[in-house]
């Protein structure tokens, strides 16, 4: 087995290093865990596996990541460390329909979805897959809420909007088909589910209330 990559001094998963051969070492070990998760799902996934289509040891393995719940999770971790940015179509309608198209259009390939569709079969087994998977749609989700920021800022949503659930109103129905009820999902859903947000952040649904306005409304019969 090749253990040509091995980085023995390299610090631990999560700290990042850029370049070197600690980023080599961990791209391989991440592209092993994906390919693992893809072709047998998380149960099936073993330290040996990654070694192997790796080519990094599994003492090495051990030591860095303890065993597959870590690599599981570092895996997820550089995920979440790409530059992606929310779409900017010069819109609120346009945005969120983006956005909504960009989750369909990352599982409509099989081959594609098999790795993030494990990734949440994953979550379900390990507690440290489930942080790391929590960790990294808290991001995603935040980038995102730029869009309804600068919706706000054009006057197309109401000033207390709040972003965070907007954009979890887009995807939710979306995720509900993908691994709840296994129904396919395509773009006319997509589009549907956007709108529906849409629909909501104009008629307020989606406004923070003050804590006067609460208490108003909680003393009205």
């Amino acid at each position: 087995m090749n253990d040509s990559i091995e980085d023995p001094d390299a610090p631990a998963p999560g700290s990042r290093r850029p370049g070197g051969r600690t980023a080599r070492t961990r791209a391989a070990v991440r592209d092993a865990v994906l390919t693992g998760l893809a072709e047998h799902g998380y149960p099936a996934l073993t330290v040996e596996y990654v070694a192997e289509h790796s080519g990094v040891h599994k003492t090495t393995l051990y030591r860095r990541w303890g065993g597959v719940e870590g690599m599981v999770a570092d895996a997820l971790d550089l995920a979440g460390e790409d530059d992606w940015t929310p779409p900017d179509t010069g819109g609120l309608a346009g945005d969120l329909r983006a956005l909504a198209r960009e989750v369909v259009e990352g599982f409509e390939d099989p081959a594609g979805a098999a790795a993030p569709t494990a990734f949440v079969g994953a979550a379900f087994q390990s507690p440290r897959a489930a942080d790391a998977l929590h960790s990294f749609y808290t991001e995603r989700f935040r980038r995102c809420e730029a869009v309804v920021t600068r919706a706000v800022d054009r006057g197309e949503a109401p000033a207390a909007t709040d972003a965070g659930a907007v954009v979890r109103a887009v995807s939710a129905p979306l995720f509900l088909r993908l691994f709840v009820t296994r129904e396919p999902v395509d773009g006319e859903l997509a589009d549907q589910a956007a709108d529906a947000a849409l629909a909501a952040v104009k008629a307020g649904v989606f406004t923070r209330r003050t804590e006067a306005t609460a208490a108003g409304s909680a003393g009205t019969p």
